[in-house]
């Protein structure tokens, strides 16, 4: 994703530590060069709203729940595919093995 236009920071820097910025988890000095790299360039500018919108959405709806570490591990490796552009399994996500049906 670019806008074609040249930044300081290029757009793949951004957007690979995009969760970094938008979790606070990066340094001050990080961050100015983010909001200015916002401020050039919309398609990033446009992914980071919608990555927000996302976050704050999961927060609302299910901030409260307890998350297995397996799930969330599972669930992060999704989305670093689906962001990385690799194709992504076709089976579901779940937190533990199905238990074994009796017969």
């Amino acid at each position: 994703m670019s806008c074609g236009e040249p930044h300081d920071t290029e757009c793949s820097e951004i957007l690979d530590h995009l969760y970094e910025f938008l979790d606070k988890e990066m340094p001050d000095s990080d961050c100015v060069k983010f909001e200015h790299h916002f401020e050039e360039c919309s398609p990033c500018l446009e992914k980071y709203g919608l990555e927000q919108a996302v976050k704050k959405l999961v927060k609302r709806c299910c901030g409260q729940d307890d998350v297995p570490g397996d799930l969330r591990a599972k669930v992060m490796g999704r989305l670093d595919l689906i962001r990385s552009g690799q194709s992504v399994p076709d089976h579901e996500v779940s937190a533990a093995p199905s238990a074994p049906q009796e017969s």
